[in-house]
């Protein structure tokens, strides 16, 4: 799923309020966990972007959620796994099993509709 460019220019606009600027990577960077559809750990986002330095993956990672673009998910084992902030992805909850880590999504109806 490529993000419209609106999205891109209130990342590049969060950036620059922190003195940043939206380099190619940190795009390549955004567009990889917009199109994962779940966060992802480090290896897994290196994986997914081979033109991102593993050297500047961390720093990079970091900047944008300084920038509050990317937010770091806590899962049942010891990796970071990130994803786009909520009001870049949209409002959603992680459900993740203890033991064999198989994730949920919960189906519900709202008041309104009921």
């Amino acid at each position: 799923m490529e993000l419209p460019a609106v999205v891109h220019d209130e990342i590049a606009r969060r950036l620059a309020g922190d003195d940043q600027r939206y380099t190619r990577l940190r795009r390549a960077l955004v567009e990889t966990l917009a199109a994962s559809g779940r966060p992802l750990t480090i290896p897994e986002i290196l994986a997914a972007t081979p033109n991102l330095p593993q050297s500047s993956a961390y720093r990079n990672v970091t900047t944008l959620m300084d920038a509050g673009v990317v937010r770091r998910v806590a899962g049942t084992d010891d990796h970071g796994r990130f994803e786009l902030a909520e009001g870049f992805s949209g409002h959603h909850h992680h459900l993740v099993c203890a033991t064999c880590e198989h994730r949920f999504d919960l189906v519900g109806v709202c008041p309104d509709c009921r």
